[in-house]
């Protein structure tokens, strides 16, 4: 019985932890945007070159 002396500071300890993190990123903005990342992937950073004749090089 005398170990819950230990186990209920320390388990309060880590659960304040717990929600100081979860409450800094909440305010850092870590949660703003959650779709915007997936979606992102899906997106090519460069532009496909075109097979227009225009691109092509003149062989006259």
């Amino acid at each position: 019985m005398s170990i819950l002396v230990y186990l209920v500071p320390a388990a309060l300890l880590l659960g304040g932890l717990g929600l100081a993190a979860f409450m800094w990123s909440l305010r850092s903005g870590q949660y703003d945007d959650l779709e915007g990342a997936a979606e992102r992937i899906l997106y090519d950073d460069e532009k496909p070159e075109s097979d227009t004749p225009d691109s092509a090089p003149d062989r006259t």
